[in-house]
C-alpha cells in the first residue's frame, strides 16, 4: 500500500477548527492526505518526494513546468482518513484500511518533515480534528497520487 493524496493547485487555501484559523496559505499546493495499514516510511518519504518535484505551475509559456518551489509557493497539508475509507459495498463507508490514529501521526508528521525538507514553508491542520477547509482552486488542476 501507500499514502493516498490528492493534490490541488490552489490561489490560496485555509483550515479552521471552530471559529480559529489554524493555517493559510497563498499560492501553492493543498494537500489532503490518508495513511492507510501497511504504508511504510519510505511511501511517505516517496510521497514527498514526489510532490514536491510535480511540476504543474504553469511557466512563462503557459506549461506545467514549475514545481511548488519554482513557482515560489507553499503548502497545506491536511490529514484526511476519510480518503482511507471505502465505500465499495453498502451504503456506510468501511475506514478498515485506514492506520490507527497513533501510528498514522506519527507517518504524516514524517510526511510533513520530508514536505519541508527542501526550504518549502508547509503549514497543516490539526491531527484528529473536526476542520474546515477552504480552497480557491487554481485552474482546477487536481490529481490523486
Amino acid at each position: 500500500m501507500s499514502v493516498k493524496v490528492v493534490i490541488q493547485r490552489v490561489r490560496r487555501a485555509s483550515v479552521s477548527v471552530g471559529d480559529e484559523l489554524v493555517s493559510e496559505i497563498g499560492p501553492g499546493l493543498l494537500l489532503l492526505a490518508a495513511v492507510e495499514k501497511g504504508d511504510a516510511e519510505q511511501a511517505m518519504r516517496d510521497a514527498a518526494k514526489k510532490i514536491r518535484e510535480l511540476r504543474i505551475f504553469s511557466d512563462d509559456a503557459g506549461k506545467m513546468n514549475r514545481d511548488v518551489t519554482e513557482a515560489g509557493g507553499s503548502i497545506l497539508a491536511v490529514s484526511q482518513f476519510t480518503l482511507a475509507g471505502s465505500i465499495a459495498r453498502g451504503r456506510r463507508p468501511s475506514f478498515d484500511n485506514a492506520e490507527e490514529p497513533e501510528r498514522a501521526k506519527v507517518l504524516f508528521e514524517l510526511f510533513v518533515t520530508e514536505l519541508a525538507s527542501t526550504g518549502i514553508a508547509v503549514k497543516t491542520g490539526r491531527f484528529r480534528e473536526m476542520m474546515i477547509v477552504s480552497l480557491e482552486n487554481d485552474g482546477p488542476v487536481t490529481f490523486v497520487l
